[in-house]
């Protein structure tokens, strides 16, 4: 009997060797507490999979994958991992210290933990607010002191794919590029501060007529420029409309400019309505000599500038960052 269980067993490990090196998929479970959704997504650009999270917070599912980082989204926060057919991976977390407790372990669960390491170092290592207030050569200090931490964290962690470690190390160097490339666009925005701004003349205003940058003078103006399309700019919204009614009746105007293209003038309108949307609204239509002057690339972009007309800060925090309120309390607002 001993031979035969021996036999099996040897049969067993086998079978399961083979299946193991011809597994053309991926295993993905794990269990989260305190889940925010029903479901996970697991993402990338060729691949988007829903996987369903039962009510005590496991889950289990398969992927057919081409080796790479996605994008883990739980209805509420994300993180990323690194995917490759034959994988066997299993997560767990936490979701009231999601980027503490995320915990990936199994086949190829190597590069998901470093991803998860990284990303809290991310926090940790870039305060970009801080960093791009230092001189040039503090802040290239800075810059290589980081970087070096992040060049030591792939060198010590084991069991990385070289393929995955030279993916990474390009990706050190990038971000040193993108950095030094913000910090040289913001050296460019502090200039304007202290200065008169730049003005838009004659912008359409939702609630009739037009309005010039000069008809505000007089009190402090907090502006923002959005378009309905921007995603990021409509999840600003709500904190923009948090601080409006905080500081509604003090020495502060909100003015929202949308740069949308004309042929979206009419869900401008709409899209005000629908959210209810306070402030001064206005559309500046074609006109992008405003947008050209504060150098603007991407938004939201969030300006304040003084009673009198000048640059206070042409790069100012948006509504949802704390530092708004700070800045206002620093002007005496």
């Amino acid at each position: 009997m001993k031979h035969f269980i021996y036999l099996v067993s040897a049969l067993l490990v086998f079978t399961s060797c083979k299946q193991e090196t011809s597994k053309n998929f991926v295993t993905f479970s794990g269990t989260i507490t305190n889940k925010n959704s029903d479901s996970l997504v697991v993402r990338n650009r060729k691949l988007s999979k829903v996987i369903k999270v039962n009510p005590d917070g496991t889950f289990s599912d398969t992927l057919k994958v081409e080796p790479g980082v996605f994008l883990l989204y739980d209805g509420a926060e994300q993180a990323r991992l690194y995917l490759k057919n034959g994988f066997d991976i299993n997560m767990n977390l936490d979701t009231k210290a999601f980027d503490e407790t995320i915990d990936f372990d199994g086949k190829g669960a190597e590069a998901s933990n470093y991803l998860a390491k990284k990303a809290l170092l991310l926090e940790e290592v870039f305060d970009i607010d801080a960093m791009f207030k230092l001189d040039e050569t503090a802040f290239n200090d800075k810059l290589k002191a980081s970087s070096r931490i992040f060049k030591d964290l792939l060198k010590n962690t084991k069991g990385l794919e070289p393929s995955f470690i030279t993916s990474e190390e390009n990706d050190v160097i990038s971000l040193e590029k993108e950095l030094q490339s913000m910090y040289g666009k913001k050296r460019v925005l502090l200039a304007l501060n202290g200065k008169d701004s730049p003005k838009f003349i004659d912008y359409e205003n939702y609630n009739g007529g037009s309005t010039s940058l000069d008809d505000l003078k007089g009190k402090y103006i907090y502006i923002d420029l959005w378009a309905t399309w921007c995603a990021p700019c409509l999840a600003e919204i709500p904190f923009l409309k948090a601080i409006e009614k905080d500081y509604h009746g003090k020495n502060i105007e909100f003015v929202s400019i949308s740069i949308d293209n004309e042929n979206a003038h009419t869900k401008w309108k709409n899209m005000i309505a629908e959210k209810k949307l306070a402030g001064v609204q206005l559309f500046a239509k074609k006109d992008r000599s405003f947008v050209t002057a504060y150098k603007v690339t991407g938004i939201p972009r969030f300006i304040l500038i003084d009673p009198q007309g000048k640059v206070v800060d042409a790069d100012a925090p948006r509504p949802s960052s704390p530092q708004l309120k700070t800045l206002f309390r620093s002007l005496k607002i």
